[in-house]
């Protein structure tokens, strides 16, 4: 009896925080993280940093005067030296450690070993980034951070800078625009597409940014959203009207550039510039960002007629494309599908989107279409996404670069009312007012009465 009171008193806590860790890790990972896989993983990496190097190839013979001072002052043996472990610092998501380089090293042989230092320190994810010339910066992640999405409390914004989705390596992915001021974003129905567009939106309402939008689909994805749009254009008519108009707007914001250069010669050269952002702020024009939500439909024809209006169309969004960005004006364009087979200048046009995010896609060749020509070892991860994670996409740019990225859940409801919230912040473009939407006025609610009604007696 007393045995398996003993064995009770200390089984039980045992398999009760056996448990408890395991219920941790499968709901709540982040906490896991926190009590009980941090202290782990910085034992392992302190236990077994100089081993695993070595067996991972990251590890250089000592110099002769390492091996003499060696020789001089102990009977060690002399072992290969590995790169110098900085400082570890942790995070909710994981940890972060800096490595100064061995002699001879470079960051790709430290890249090229970050699957074999995963399953050696036990986390779920290692990165690799280049701080400096002989020091590279290890970002482990413990867990999936793309299963249940939480944006870091710092997470990069600024002015047109958007925090819209969180990377696989725990870091807010950050819409620049001022960086890459065209984007293609590709996905098919219910793969978050939407939800992408919703958090740009959102996030530049509540700057001072004049936003417009094309939607084909008779408004149903943008008029939402009416309230903080300068322009909405719901049908391929009106696309048609609106489009020049952003075409006679840039043409005078470069009148007004051109203007600026044509200044007196003991100017300072500082002064002079070759886009808005050089202009003084009290002569700079509001940036305006134009969303182009299922770009197909701008393409697709049906008679003669059509087809006149569609090369136009498409013609003023190459122009746009091309010359946007030195007038303040970005292009962000969504759609299923972005091919050739659209027509003539869809081609052009997919060229001058240096952006690319594609999320889940009904073939190889629309992942083809939005990364083949950048990163195509994106593809094949462009085609994994399960339907079972919408939201999650792969985002690259021309620079070569890709990551996994996902959207956190944000309502049409909840995008609506921060639209509403900022529809003061809408800026005055006359070359727009025409286009403005019709904003309904919303129903006034009668005050409840206070007064109890008495029946009428017979």
């Amino acid at each position: 009896m007393s045995e398996l009171t003993t064995l009770m008193e200390v089984g039980g806590p045992i398999a009760a925080c056996g448990g408890g860790a395991a219920y941790l890790r499968a709901r709540h990972p982040a906490a896991y993280w926190s009590t009980v896989g941090l202290p782990v993983s910085v034992a392992r990496i302190l236990g077994s940093y100089g081993s695993v190097m070595d067996s991972c190839g990251l590890t250089v013979q000592p110099s002769r005067l390492r091996v003499l001072a060696t020789r001089a002052t102990t009977r060690r043996e002399i072992r290969p030296v590995p790169p110098r472990r900085g400082l570890m610092r942790p995070t909710s998501t994981g940890l972060w450690l800096r490595l100064r380089l061995a002699p001879g090293q470079e960051p790709e042989d430290v890249a090229a070993a970050a699957e074999r230092l995963r399953h050696a320190w036990g986390v779920h994810s290692v990165y690799v980034q280049d701080v400096k010339p002989g020091v590279v910066e290890l970002r482990l992640v413990g867990f999936d951070v793309l299963s249940r999405v939480r944006m870091p409390r710092k997470a990069g914004g600024g002015f047109l800078r958007i925090p819209v989705a969180l990377r696989e390596d725990a870091t807010a992915s950050v819409r620049d625009y001022r960086a890459i001021p065209h984007q293609l974003t590709l996905g098919a129905t219910l793969s978050g597409k939407s939800m992408y567009l919703r958090h740009l939106i959102t996030g530049l309402a509540r700057q001072p940014v004049a936003l417009v939008g094309i939607d084909c689909k008779r408004g149903v994805e943008l008029a939402p959203f009416a309230s903080r749009l300068s322009a909405l254009a719901t049908d391929p008519e009106q696309a048609s009207e609106l489009l020049p108009a952003l075409v006679d707007l840039m043409e005078s914001r470069y009148d007004l550039i051109k203007a600026r250069q044509g200044i007196a010669p003991s100017t300072p050269d500082e002064e002079i510039t070759s886009d808005v952002w050089g202009l003084p702020e009290s002569e700079r024009p509001v940036p305006v960002v134009l969303f182009v939500d299922e770009v197909a439909e701008l393409f697709l024809v049906t008679t003669r007629k059509d087809e006149e209006r569609r090369d136009e169309m498409v013609t003023q969004l190459i122009r746009l494309a091309q010359l946007g960005r030195a007038a303040g004006i970005y292009l962000e364009v969504c759609g299923q599908r972005f091919g050739a087979e659209l027509g003539k200048g869809a081609t052009m046009l997919r060229s001058q989107l240096s952006g690319r995010v594609c999320h889940r896609v009904n073939d190889e060749a629309s992942a083809k279409m939005a990364l083949g020509d950048i990163a195509p070892e994106a593809v094949g991860a462009a085609c994994a996404i399960a339907p079972e994670r919408p939201g999650l996409a792969v985002a690259g740019d021309t620079s070569g670069g890709w990551t996994r990225v996902r959207t956190p859940y944000l309502s049409l409801a909840d995008a609506s009312a921060v639209c509403q919230e900022h529809a003061h912040l809408v800026p005055d473009v006359p070359a727009l007012t025409p286009f403005r939407p019709v904003v309904p006025a919303e129903p006034v609610e009668r005050p409840a009465s206070l007064v109890k009604p008495r029946p009428v007696a017979d």
